[in-house]
């Protein structure tokens, strides 16, 4: 056989290769094992909500005071903002994104992290309890219900209420604006 056509028969069977390859990987893309990374993938270029909805079943924007910034003792200042309800009130994402911590520690005791839109952190705090069969890793829709309003952490002792912050690329930043745009917008991300 002579060298070109050896050749030409190497390269026949890579493209071939790289086409089935090619085949397999939009296959698996459009599979349900792989929501998270699809997600994440969507996420990762989308630019940052400029409207959020409250994440409190019943709450509106009017009714959230502006406490982002506010003295927390003598070391640290508020990174968020408190959102009073009912004991147990479904706490939403206010995004859709990938659930990327669930933990029961610190000042924020029962608390949900859910990496948003242009790959913001957004952090629902001393929650009474989480969803049923919520997890980390899981894929969120705006909506979805993550837990349920309480008092955990260093709420303990105060009226139960939800503390939510966003997190961006320059750090916390207040997200009150972004409710109140979202109470006069019908567009949610």
């Amino acid at each position: 056989m002579r060298p070109a056509a050896r050749r030409g028969r190497r390269i026949a069977w890579w493209l071939l290769t790289l086409s089935l390859l090619g085949l397999l990987l939009a296959w698996a893309w459009s599979r349900p094992f792989m929501a998270s990374p699809r997600m994440w993938w969507d996420i990762s270029r989308a630019s940052p909500p400029d409207a959020l909805p409250v994440p409190v079943d019943g709450v509106r924007a009017r009714r959230i005071a502006d406490t982002f910034g506010a003295p927390r003792g003598s070391d640290r200042t508020h990174q968020g903002v408190d959102i009073f309800a009912a004991r147990g009130t479904p706490v939403r994402s206010a995004t859709r994104g990938i659930v990327v911590a669930i933990r029961d520690s610190g000042l924020g005791g029962r608390q949900v992290w859910v990496l948003g839109p242009g790959r913001e952190r957004h952090y629902y705090a001393h929650l009474d309890d989480w969803a049923p069969g919520l997890s980390t890793g899981q894929v969120i829709r705006a909506g979805d219900v993550l837990g349920f309003v309480g008092t955990s952490g260093n709420a303990r002792g105060t009226p139960p209420h939800l503390h939510y912050g966003i997190y961006g690329a320059q750090g916390a930043y207040d997200p009150l604006p972004l409710f109140r745009a979202g109470a006069t917008s019908t567009t949610v991300r």
